[in-house]
């Protein structure tokens, strides 16, 4: 770096803070990188040895890397490539005394955010270091603000902060933009449908159609000509021909249902059409080429299926390409208020209900019940409390029987995945103790003035309406 620092020639420059590591084996361009940057509120870290200046780009969490292109032992292409493959967040900004075009595309086609080329100003130097900065903090703000759009909306539809959701999500994203078949497995009502929109949402074949055909529905013969198609005269009431879902889904998606319930016959079929890429309509004898993105489902073992000879192991292996295992409601717990919560926000929008939310007590409920029916079945449950609750929020006595009499608490016996989930089990346990407490003080209060309430209320010295408040909230009569 060289010249005066004459900051009257450049338009002012709204003042960023952030971390900078400079990585130059010049240790005096380093120094006065550092002093120019630090005048503006930057913290700056200088390494002048390329190998450590790697392992503190890696280590460090820095908003911008300062990166000289030529250097000993790891020139600063290099250095780039291996900080991108490391997964490191920061922008990288190229120094170089070679500022012909053609290093600037390759730092630029290989992550870099700008470049500066020898000899540079300190003014030069802020102000693309100010650039990238604020570049850099509106990106981050994006980010969060997704993330925030996330936890309210989730997951394209789908509401989870459990690890076991967060490795779900992460293989949906991962998978999706490829030509994978992909299985998924879970219990009714874990949300499988939505995990197979997802998978077309974030493909490639987005505006094709997603074509569903569940696999239970139908008889052998019926559902072949479902998913083959027919001609006309092929059997009895065939008086027109019939296109199939393999060809009405050409280049976009067809999600079976139900995998497991296909007859052994209509599996052998199903395998030569995806083996093949060609489908023969039932009673024809010409095949039609169809390029489709398979998704399969299935609530049971197909894996025990094929041990017991009811499913074939090779269509087996044909299907599970890429596993997605969905894990039921009673395994994600910390999940639970997430839904429960979001559910009810939306019925109650929907239907103009004045309903805000649970009591700590109902809540550590819904909690410690298993839940057999999954997500579904607690949606479909919150739907029923929202229409019949009477107060502000949701009681336990809006509860349905099983769940009330299911004993809350239960969830702490399980490992909580975060901390956060640890301290929001011990607050509801905190909560539903006190709140059992309560229950127990004030039935024992009945119990010795023969359920008699002015008397109670008078006996503990407490206004009428407001012992009648509290039994109202236990669900005491």
């Amino acid at each position: 770096m060289n010249g005066e620092d004459n900051r009257d020639e450049l338009p002012p420059i709204t003042p960023t803070t952030g971390r900078v590591l400079v990585i130059d084996d010049e240790l005096p361009l380093g120094l006065s990188c550092r002093r120019a940057l630090s005048s503006e509120g930057y913290d700056v870290v200088v390494e002048s040895d390329s190998e450590a200046g790697l392992q503190t780009a890696i280590s460090g969490e820095f908003d911008i890397v300062l990166l000289d292109l030529m250097m000993p032992k790891l020139d600063g292409l290099e250095l780039l490539r291996r900080l991108k493959a490391a997964g490191v967040a920061s922008e990288v900004v190229i120094i170089t005394a070679f500022s012909t075009l053609e290093t600037a595309v390759e730092a630029m086609r290989l992550g870099a955010a700008d470049y500066l080329g020898k000899p540079f100003t300190p003014a030069e130097l802020r102000m693309t270091i100010d650039k990238v900065a604020q570049r850099s903090a509106l990106i981050r703000e994006n980010q969060a603000l997704r993330r925030e759009l996330e936890v309210a909306q989730g997951f394209e539809g789908m509401i989870g902060r459990s690890r076991a959701m967060e490795r779900v999500f992460s293989l949906v994203k991962r998978v999706a933009p490829t030509d994978g078949t992909v299985l998924i497995t879970g219990e009714s009502g874990t949300g499988k449908e939505m995990i197979v929109q997802a998978l077309h949402r974030l493909s490639p074949r987005k505006n094709r159609p997603l074509l569903a055909c569940d696999c239970s529905a139908l008889a052998s013969t019926l559902l072949e000509s479902e998913l083959f198609g027919h001609v006309k005269g092929a059997f009895s009431g065939a008086i027109a021909s019939k296109q199939g879902l393999f060809e009405a889904a050409h280049r976009g998606t067809l999600f079976l249902d139900e995998v497991a319930n296909l007859s052994w016959e209509t599996q052998g079929k199903l395998l030569r059409v995806l083996e093949t890429k060609r489908v023969r309509k039932v009673g024809d004898t010409a095949e039609h080429e169809v390029e489709i993105r398979l998704v399969a489902a299935t609530n049971r073992s197909l894996a025990e299926m094929v041990a017991e000879n009811t499913f074939r192991e090779d269509l087996y292996y044909r299907l599970n390409v890429v596993p997605i295992e969905l894990p039921p409601l009673r395994e994600r717990r910390g999940d639970i208020p997430l839904l429960a919560n979001s559910f009810l926000t939306r019925l109650t929008e929907k239907m103009n209900l004045d309903v805000r939310g649970f009591t700590p007590e109902a809540m550590a409920h819904l909690e410690s019940y298993h839940w057999p029916g999954n997500v579904r079945e607690l949606r479909n449950m919150i739907e029923r409390i929202a229409i019949l609750c009477d107060s502000p929020r949701v009681e336990i006595r809006h509860l349905p029987r099983e769940i009330r009499e299911s004993p809350p608490g239960s969830a702490v016996s399980r490992f909580p995945e975060s901390w956060d989930e640890f301290r929001q089990i011990k607050n509801n346990a905190a909560q539903q103790a006190a709140a059992d407490l309560e229950r127990q003080y004030l039935t024992e209060i009945l119990a010795r003035c023969e359920n008699n309430v002015s008397k109670a209320a008078q006996l503990i010295g407490m206004r009428r309406p407001n012992l009648h408040a509290l039994l109202k909230k236990h669900g005491l009569r």
